[in-house]
Parts: structure tokens; C-alpha cells; sequence
């Protein structure tokens, strides 16, 4: 965020049920795409370059289809793949689910906040060489997240993801992304049997069927590319922001 800072304002927000954010009950796709979109309605001065991580990148789509007026570019990092998802062998693709039921048992036996700071520890480590400061930022990490709602919305968005996936489908069928730059990142790591090889082979695809397109895979990268590389992502959304603005 202080990469892009200094050329436009940027805002960030928390889905409904993770961190501060107030839980949505019930947890659905069109919920969480007015979500989104009121929250370029409201912060945006003019369309906005949205940036998704992961299903945060399949939503960022999904708005700019359903609203393109509020879009002036797209930065999806490692985007979720509906036709990745539905091709996932059934145990692959409940692993999400599997993670959510624990992080619900692990909060009812008082261990989550002891898993948030195990799992955010490198992380913090990244953002800072001062002891005392990682102690802060993993603070911060178990006050949003070692709560029973966040569990809850590990589990309930998995859920929601599996469920929405023929929705999303024939929406691509449908539908096309408005002609707008968008810049696509693949990760290299982190995916068993040749998956990550088809995750990004399907990132080629998208890229190739919006004109202008512009992919990038970052080598030696996890799925969590937007902790690891903000730099190359910061880049690309000023890139876009200054073709937007020219």
C-alpha cells in the first residue's frame, strides 16, 4: 500500500467475517460482490484499479463484469480458477473446508490464537527485523483472527466457493471481461501433481482472451505472492494507474 500511496489513494478492506469485519449470515456470492462493489462506489472517485488476491481475484472479476463502470483495471494475483477449482479431485478441494472445521474445533479448545501466530510468524519476520515489533504485528494478527467468527468464516467460504462454482461457469459463458488493462500473476510453488503447472497454464488462457493482457508468472513463489513480491505487484497497479490517468 505505500508503493502506490503517493499516486492515488488506496483502500483496503476486510471481507464480511474475516478480521474487524462484521460476519455475513447468511455467507453468499451476490453478498459478497455488493460488498465489493459498494466499496468502490463509496471510496472510488471514478472507477478503481481493483486488485485480488486468490478468490479475492475471482470476485475482483465477477464485479467488474457485473459492474465494468466502477473498473478501471484489474491486478489479479494468483487468482482462484473456477475451472481449476471444479477439476480438483474431491479431497483436493475440501481441503479448504477440512482447514475451517479445524480452525472452528482448534477456537472451541482455546489453541487458534496459538495457530495464527505459528502461521503469520514468518510473515512478520518479513516486515520486520525488531523483535518487539513482530510481537506487535502478530498481537494484531491474533486480536482479528483467533476469533469464533473468523473460524467460522474459513469454513463458510469454502463452502460458499465449492457451492458457487457452476454459477460462476456459466457466467464465463455468458459474459466477458470489459476492455480494461489487467495485469495476471502466477505463483511457482506450492501445489502436488502438475496442479500449479494447470493453475497457470489457465492463467495463460485468461490473459490471452483479454486484449492487452499482460501475465506474469514470480518464480520461487507460494500462493502467497501478495506477502512474498509486493514490489512487482505495486508496480503493476501503477503501471495500470498510469495508463488509467493518461
Amino acid at each position: 500500500m505505500p508503493l502506490i500511496a503517493p499516486r492515488t489513494r488506496v483502500v483496503a478492506y476486510d471481507r464480511a467475517g474475516i478480521g474487524a469485519s462484521d460476519p455475513m449470515s447468511p455467507l453468499t456470492l451476490d453478498g459478497q460482490l455488493e460488498d465489493l462493489t459498494a466499496v468502490l462506489e463509496a471510496c472510488g472517485d471514478g472507477p478503481c484499479v481493483v486488485v485480488g488476491h486468490s478468490w479475492g481475484g475471482l470476485l475482483a472479476q465477477l464485479a467488474a463484469i457485473r459492474q465494468p463502470e466502477i473498473v478501471a483495471g484489474l491486478v489479479l494475483v494468483d487468482p482462484a480458477e473456477e475451472r481449476f477449482l471444479s477439476a480438483l479431485p474431491p479431497d483436493d478441494l475440501r481441503e479448504g473446508v477440512a482447514t475451517g472445521e479445524a480452525a472452528v474445533e482448534q477456537h472451541a479448545r482455546g489453541e487458534l490464537a496459538s495457530t495464527v501466530r505459528s502461521v503469520f510468524g514468518d510473515f512478520a519476520t518479513r516486515l520486520s527485523d525488531d523483535p518487539a515489533l513482530q510481537t506487535r504485528i502478530l498481537d494484531t494478527y491474533v486480536s482479528c483472527y483467533a476469533k469464533q467468527t473468523q473460524a467460522q468464516m474459513v469454513l463458510d467460504e469454502h463452502l460458499l466457493v465449492i457451492d458457487s462454482l457452476p454459477r460462476i461457469q456459466r457466467i464465463r459463458q455468458t459474459t466477458r471481461l470489459p476492455d480494461i488493462p489487467v495485469v495476471i500473476f502466477s505463483a511457482t510453488e506450492d501445489r502436488p501433481n502438475g496442479q500449479r503447472e494447470t493453475w497457470t497454464g489457465m492463467h495463460v488462457e485468461l490473459a490471452a482472451s483479454i486484449p492487452g493482457a499482460e501475465h506474469i508468472v514470480l518464480a520461487h513463489t507460494s500462493h502467497a505472492v501478495n506477502q512474498e513480491r509486493p514490489a512487482e505487484i505495486a508496480d503493476a497497479v501503477n503501471r495500470i494507474l498510469e495508463t488509467v490517468q493518461r
